[in-house]
């Protein structure tokens, strides 16, 4: 199985103000990378554009799978993504908000599964409690796992390592060199101790 993410002289503006302009790149898997570059630079944008929460301005963004052309619908359902404005459901539990978003994607996961994720960012323990008790670092390894309950081959992160503490940053490395044995992960990051995670793609604001 072959996944492959092109990106094709990819551009975006607000308001008529760039925020991007001619970003080109091929993203392969398996494999990790990275897209690196100052506050303001525009990694959060790039990413969404690659999640496909976004449309480019210019340009396209491109997913292969075996050299076939991927669906934007088809997209969605290969794609995992954490990011900071990214919203868990506060009043719920973590197994709650878990059940939701397998649920959104279609998918019928068993709550054993799901307490295998949990266990695997260390909040098995906190599994029925509501996400309004937990710390930020707990709903930022929480945010980590409803981007990995569906598996998806094409993982995005950005700033992943925001809020977490250096036990929770080992756990994003183990969970980011899991996913590029098979798969794509990319993250977006100015943080010099998540540089690298993964392989030089992309430098923005040179």
């Amino acid at each position: 199985m072959s996944w492959q993410i092109e990106l094709r002289q990819v551009g975006k503006c607000f308001n008529d103000r760039p925020v991007l302009r001619g970003v080109s790149a091929t993203v392969t898997a398996p494999g990790a990378w990275t897209i690196l570059g100052p506050n303001g630079s525009g990694k959060s944008t790039l990413l969404k554009l690659i999640a496909g929460l976004l449309t480019p301005s210019e340009g396209e963004i491109v997913y292969l799978y075996n050299g076939a052309r991927l669906t934007a619908q088809r997209r969605r359902q290969v794609v995992g993504m954490v990011a900071p404005d990214i919203a868990l459901y506060r009043p719920l539990t973590a197994l709650e908000n878990l059940r939701f978003f397998a649920r959104a994607r279609g998918m019928a996961v068993q709550d054993n599964e799901l307490m295998r994720l949990l266990q695997q960012v260390d909040l098995r323990a906190r599994a029925h409690d509501p996400v309004s008790t937990f710390s930020t670092g707990m709903v930022q390894r929480l945010k980590l796992l409803t981007a990995l309950v569906h598996r998806p081959p094409v993982l995005l992160l950005d700033e992943p390592g925001s809020n977490l503490d250096e036990v929770g940053r080992c756990l994003i490395r183990e969970i980011v060199e899991e996913q590029a044995k098979h798969g794509i992960a990319l993250i977006a990051t100015n943080d010099t101790r998540e540089m690298d995670y993964g392989k030089p793609l992309i430098q923005l604001g040179i």
